[in-house]
């Protein structure tokens, strides 16, 4: 899996004496362990919203060394690159923390909350592996090979349709609809 397997059981050694004392209370150790569960959920999200954020940087070099080039053919598919990469980017950024009101008739469970950071750990799985396609794309044309530039942007678009796909199930998960 991923490099933030287990990011709740290390927040949760890494509490504080105090924070150990409050959570032995009767009817603050539940809240105190759904907080926990979602503070290492942010955590791997605040992850994967920085990788996204530097593959767009990355994105936005390739799409300058291909403008001054002036492979115009592929310009427009290198927008609509961007353009996905802006929307799950912020998708990711604005994702909800398994939150849910006192009155609501959905309430967010502890297993949820599992369901949700497993889920989001295995989300960093797919964006290393677009990380890894944009990293090969910007090294070829860093090294001025242009050749079947139309495929490896296709390729690149197709990877992060499958993490947007992947991310948009992510409510049903977390309620337990699917696995």
């Amino acid at each position: 899996m991923s490099e933030n397997n287990d990011v709740y059981a290390q927040s949760k050694s890494q509490m504080r004496l105090s924070e150990r004392i409050a959570a032995a209370l009767p009817g603050f150790r539940g809240y105190k362990e759904k907080e926990l569960r979602r503070e290492s959920d942010k955590l791997i999200r605040n992850n994967l919203y920085l990788k996204l954020s530097k593959d767009k940087d990355d994105v936005r070099v390739i799409s300058q060394k291909i403008a001054d080039k002036r492979y115009m053919d592929v310009l427009t598919d290198i927008d609509r690159l961007t353009a996905k990469m802006d929307r799950i980017t912020e998708k990711v950024n604005h994702a909800s923390y398994g939150y849910s009101g006192f009155y609501d008739i959905v309430k967010i469970k502890e297993e949820s909350l599992d369901r949700m950071i497993t889920f989001d750990n295995q989300l960093l799985d797919e964006v290393n592996a677009l990380t890894a396609s944009i990293d090969d794309l910007k090294t070829q044309l860093l090294s001025n090979n242009f050749s079947n530039l139309k495929d490896k942007i296709q390729t690149v678009s197709d990877k992060f349709e499958l993490l947007e796909d992947t991310f948009d199930k992510r409510e049903q998960v977390i309620q337990g609809v699917t696995q």
